[in-house]
């Protein structure tokens, strides 16, 4: 099988996505998952008549007779059980969140009265039924449909469970993801490299890509031995569900990954892509564990990711896969082979429409160059010329 399109890549990855079923968790910790129930209110909401400003809750048709002094019968506080206005005549003050006395239908508020010896009065104020009142049920009724399933719980989601009582909900179950390293020049973080070596970054970028999808990841380094490859690979397979790998998927002496995953029974869904950077990526499956091989540059490891990986996820998760966030290209951009083009660059809005202007370093090693850069902008194989002004896609890597 010879290369293929970046978009053939991603429709292939997006046909073999997995289902890891359900789980229940504390509503405090479901942020950034897949709600996989639906969740209704368990009453109406508000459920009372809830005062909406501080001021005396009075009779409104006491007030349209023309009475516009009340004497105080008590207060009703937020919180506590509801009074009854026992004399239309009367008024009871009230506080914001307070239930709203019976036999009363309106608020007046507090910076309108003048109130001396228990008595409230005011001069002029358009009074009308249910005036500073949120009335039962305004918002949702019992039993009506407040988050829907397949939703990513924000702090607002966490909000809503808080209010009706969901303690635990069901939310979609993460894969059990591993991430491997290869290679004899990598060497731990805290480790003075030598001058043929290089720290181990890239597993850590990764593993930052999926924190922020809320997947907690192990890594590991294994060194450029097909035995010990084979060995370790073998048993990794039968306990995660993905594999991420980064590096060795070439076509180096060293770049045993294709090989290994083939005489393992991993059925190789393609191994090359039309794309820089990132051409080498290999994809592929083995009963229901999922194995992205990442070229090992950085910054193919890097877009590779997040153009892939990041999708996938979302589609198995119940979630759309699409990213549909687009910019308009600032500068005017030379790309001869024709191939799909990941362009890093920052972003700005101007007037309201979001800019992308390129910062090209120096090829896939650069990862430095994606400290002085906000997204990836795809440009489409089939062209070398990429004029100013033009609209294309954009993976964004970083909150603008």
């Amino acid at each position: 099988m010879g290369l293929i399109s970046s978009q053939e890549a991603l429709v292939n990855i997006l046909k073999n996505t997995e289902n890891w079923g359900v789980e229940t968790i504390p509503f405090q910790m479901s942020e950034g998952r897949v709600l996989k129930e639906t969740i209704v209110s368990d009453r109406d909401l508000p459920p009372f008549n809830r005062v909406s400003m501080d001021g005396i809750a009075i009779c409104t048709d006491t007030y349209k007779q023309g009475v516009r002094s009340f004497k105080i019968e008590g207060v009703q506080a937020a919180g506590s059980p509801p009074l009854t206005l026992k004399n239309p005549d009367n008024c009871i003050e009230a506080m914001t969140g307070a239930v709203l006395p019976g036999n009363s239908d309106a608020v007046i508020p507090y910076e309108l009265l003048g109130i001396k010896n228990g008595v409230a009065t005011v001069e002029n104020y358009d009074v009308k039924y249910f005036k500073n009142v949120h009335k039962q049920g305004a918002d949702y009724l019992k039993k009506e449909v407040l988050i829907p399933i397949n939703t990513l719980i924000s702090p607002a989601e966490i909000g809503v469970l808080a209010t009706v009582g969901k303690v635990t909900v069901q939310v979609a179950k993460h894969p059990k993801v591993l991430v491997i390293s290869t290679g004899d020049e990598l060497v731990e973080v805290d480790v003075i490299p030598e001058n043929h070596q290089i720290r181990r970054s890239n597993v850590h970028a990764i593993v930052s890509v999926l924190k922020a999808l809320t997947i907690m990841a192990t890594t590991i380094h294994i060194s450029d031995d097909k035995e010990k490859l084979t060995a370790l690979i073998e048993g990794y397979l039968d306990n995660y569900d993905v594999l991420l790998f980064s590096g060795a998927v070439s076509k180096g002496t060293f770049d045993f990954i294709p090989d290994v995953l083939d005489s393992l029974g991993v059925k190789k869904l393609f191994h090359g892509v039309k794309q820089r950077p990132g051409k080498p990526f290999w994809f592929g499956k083995k009963n229901k564990t999922t194995i992205f091989a990442f070229p090992g540059n950085p910054v193919s490891t890097y877009v590779s990711c997040l153009k892939y990986f990041t999708p996938w996820f979302h589609k198995s998760m119940g979630r759309s896969s699409e990213n549909t966030m687009q910019a308009i290209l600032g500068e005017a951009v030379i790309f001869k082979p024709f191939m799909t083009y990941f362009l890093q660059v920052t972003l700005r809005n101007e007037a309201g429409t979001l800019v992308a202007y390129p910062q090209q370093g120096n090829g896939s090693g650069d990862l430095v160059n994606l400290v002085k850069s906000d997204a990836f902008m795809e440009l489409p194989a089939g062209t070398t010329a990429f004029k100013k002004g033009a609209v294309y896609p954009v993976i964004l890597y970083r909150n603008l």
